[in-house]
């Protein structure tokens, strides 16, 4: 009777093991069923797109709304997120003293350079006191030459949309919704993230 038990708990033990070691790697996403890829199946950009993401990007389930924010152009004329309308956004908002944001600067450049046109801009906005001119001659210093100049000298649009330090950048649909945000800096110009900026719905 003894060696009975034993038995069945043995079997019980077991199965109990199985089970969670299928939640596990269900909630890994590592369960395939079938030994072929099935219809439809990502493709290598759209895989390499989902790393980038899933490293980097907190994606909103559906797009968020943003608050009305203002800022300048490099000419002093007053701006707001509606004057983006229609074209997928990348804002990052930075710093000239912020040593990571300088870091990541040029391949936030050279990311415009690549994607940058009527369907797409980097938006870097920055929050300088000193205004312009700082970001003017940071912008020489290190050779920019894609990126617009926008500024936000009184820090009110980061405290508005949340940004809890720098960089931060928001992904911003072409009707103004924010679908999704990465907190610090990044690589911009890596295949992996052209490809995720690519390949990512911008709109529902």
């Amino acid at each position: 009777m003894t060696g009975l038990l034993h038995g069945q708990r043995a079997k019980f033990a077991s199965l109990a093991a199985g089970i969670l070691m299928l939640a596990a790697l269900a909630a890994a996403g590592v369960i395939y069923i079938g030994g072929d890829e099935p219809s439809g199946a990502p493709t290598s950009s759209e895989k390499q797109a989902a790393v980038a993401s899933s490293r980097s990007f907190v994606m909103h389930e559906a797009p968020q709304p943003l608050p009305g924010v203002t800022f300048d152009d490099g000419n002093g004329q007053a701006l707001t997120l509606a004057d983006f309308k229609g074209r997928t956004v990348l804002l990052n908002i930075w710093a000239t003293w912020c040593v990571p944001c300088r870091e990541e600067m040029p391949t936030l450049d050279a990311l415009e350079a690549e994607l940058g046109g009527p369907g797409f801009e980097v938006v870097a906005l920055s929050v300088d006191r000193a205004g312009p001119e700082v970001v003017r001659k940071f912008y020489e210093e290190i050779g920019i030459r894609h990126l617009g100049l926008y500024i936000d000298a009184s820090m009110q649009a980061s405290f508005d949309l949340g940004a809890p330090g720098l960089p931060t950048t928001l992904l911003i649909d072409g009707e103004g919704r924010e679908l999704g945000r990465l907190i610090g800096p990044t690589e911009w110009d890596t295949r992996e993230m052209i490809a995720f900026l690519k390949n990512h719905p911008t709109s529902n």
